[in-house]
């Protein structure tokens, strides 16, 4: 059963208890990115038209349960006038008779804050009294935080079960998205999985290969199975304990019909800095003392064609060290062919993960995919097919 929408209730003099996602990236004291601010907008526009009054929960970073001032919410408060448009108001707790207060007493056409839930540890352990207390502020539960429903804490989960409850629009937007490219996409699909370690993505890896037609692995990753193959890695990152996963992995794929690529050359340095001398090299030349830090330039060829071939793409991860420059190469060329794809309507590309928007921002084609989730582990655990919490409590 599909969880409710905002369209599913009468809204009007409501009292709406959104929980958003206004973790967003801090840099000096000034936030970095406003894009999960503005993402909010449709949903709050939403509930003002609909007559509903909104209040929002939120975390912001690892406060370990306990107050901390420079993870209060209390500095979005101008930018978030800003961005939605409507007048902000604060509460300085989350539970208790001055919160309360500040639900009962909000107006027609202003947003309320609510301080960060994590202060409180009873959030992370979804404690049942805890949950109450929150559902206690008002009158529907509305998740619009894709981003943190894989936890099940008392602001995602908890909460949900003593209200009326729906999923925002911003939700609504990422489950069609997901659902479509993992359940019902144009074929052929391409995956691009890249980033440091199997293990840390074996659940994805396992998921696509049962699901796509060629999944393409790059990064730290790539040379795990370029191993299990018995390629010489150098001094490069690689888990050498999965060298067995690796190869039931590619054989699986093969059993399942999906076409795994790997690098055939790669760039390779003999320290990790900025501008270090590099040179590229076929994949079975790479000596002893070398570092694999990119895709070479015939694999990132190859991976454009691939793209050209396919209708649909899922990435998740970098290619290579995106972050520090000569290294950035195979991300930048792969990503903005795809992008390019996507604005011909030649491809639907649908990206997601914390590297993976840092990758596409670096490389200037973060507007340029068809969707972006800004969501990390829940969009990993989502590929992986996990249940998340967040979602499954929606009723």
């Amino acid at each position: 059963m599909n969880p409710k929408t905002l369209n599913d209730y009468e809204l009007k003099s409501k009292k709406v208890l959104v929980r958003a996602d206004l973790n967003v990236p801090m840099d000096k004291g000034k936030i970095s990115d406003t894009s999960r601010i503005e993402r909010l907008v449709p949903t709050i526009r939403k509930i003002f038209e609909s007559g509903g009054k909104p209040i929002l929960l939120s975390h912001f970073g690892r406060p370990n349960g306990s107050y901390d001032e420079a993870l209060s919410l209390k500095p979005l408060i101008p930018i978030m006038n800003k961005l939605l448009g409507f007048p902000v108001k604060f509460s300085e707790d989350v539970i208790g008779a001055e919160a309360l207060e500040s639900a009962n007493t909000l107006e027609d056409g202003e947003v309320l804050l609510m301080e960060n839930t994590r202060f409180y540890p009873q959030e992370e352990a979804n404690e049942l009294s805890f949950s109450k207390s929150l559902s206690e502020l008002g009158d529907i539960f509305c998740n619009d935080a894709f981003s943190a429903s894989h936890r099940a804490h008392a602001s995602t989960v908890g909460v949900a079960q003593f209200l009326p409850n729906c999923m925002g629009l911003l939700m609504q937007e990422e489950l069609t998205t997901l659902k479509t490219v993992l359940t019902n996409p144009e074929k052929p699909v391409v995956a691009v999985v890249g980033g440091a370690k199997v293990s840390s993505k074996l659940d994805l890896l396992i998921n696509l290969i049962h699901k796509v037609d060629h999944l393409v692995i790059g990064g730290g990753m790539a040379n795990t199975f370029l191993y299990a193959q018995g390629n010489t890695v150098g001094k490069s990152l690689c888990e050498r304990n999965m060298k067995e996963t690796a190869l039931k992995i590619l054989k699986d794929a093969v059993d399942g019909g999906c076409q795994i690529h790997i690098p055939n050359d790669a760039v390779i340095a003999s320290d990790f800095k900025a501008n270090a001398k590099s040179r590229v090299i076929d994949i079975d030349k790479v000596p002893d003392d070398a570092l694999i830090l990119d895709i070479g330039p015939s694999t990132c060829n190859r991976i454009n064609e691939i793209f050209r071939e396919c209708r649909t793409l899922i990435w998740n991860g970098p290619m290579g060290a995106f972050e520090v420059p000569p290294f950035d190469k195979g991300t930048n060329i792969t990503t903005a062919s795809a992008a390019k794809l996507t604005q011909s309507n030649q491809l639907i590309s649908v990206a997601g993960g914390g590297d993976t928007v840092s990758a596409l921002k670096k490389a200037g084609v973060l507007n340029d995919f068809s969707y972006v989730s800004l969501a990390g582990g829940a969009f990993l655990e989502w590929m992986e097919g996990k249940e998340l919490p967040g979602i499954a409590c929606l009723i």
